[in-house]
């Protein structure tokens, strides 16, 4: 084979959400409070094989915003990509699911959540911006503590 046949490709084959929930409980009476709320966010990251070199990779939002125990808003986005990576070495095929895929997917996830906020009659919420290499080393130094201690080796997704 060619030497360019042999060069690492990672490019993007598509986005899209995947899927996307808005919930407003405590409608209407939650547009008179003055409190802010507390707002909470959760993200997960999963990365899934699904053709020859074709990963479909999922970051999934869950934004909750709270007064006391009244729930204002939940909203969860899945923003999905299919990536093509190929020629990447076993060990360096993780992190690029794991942290180059969620930082694409992320602005176009803090764009939909937004917007459906903002749709739902609330102030927008914008998104921190996240480092997932973080993330992903925390997540791999957890695993390896769990591991030391004798707990079961939990698979990374």
């Amino acid at each position: 084979m060619t030497d360019e046949a042999q060069q690492p490709v990672f490019s993007i084959e598509k986005l899209y959400v995947k899927d996307l929930s808005l919930e407003v409980p405590s409608a209407p009476q939650c547009f008179l409070e003055r409190d802010p709320p507390q707002i909470d966010v959760q993200l997960q990251t999963t990365g899934t094989a699904v053709g020859d070199a074709i990963f479909d990779v999922v970051l999934t939002v869950t934004v909750s915003a709270k007064i006391g125990e009244k729930t204002q808003f939940l909203v969860e986005a899945a923003q999905a990509g299919l990536f093509q990576i190929r020629n990447v070495p076993e060990a360096e095929l993780e992190p690029v699911i794991a942290v180059a895929c969620p930082n694409i997917l992320f602005p176009f996830v803090r764009e939909v959540i937004s917007d459906a906020v903002s749709r739902a009659g609330f102030p927008p919420v914008l998104l921190a911006p996240v480092n997932f290499e973080n993330v992903y080393r925390q997540r791999l130094m957890a695993e390896q503590e769990r591991q030391a201690q004798g707990g079961s080796e939990v698979p990374i997704q």
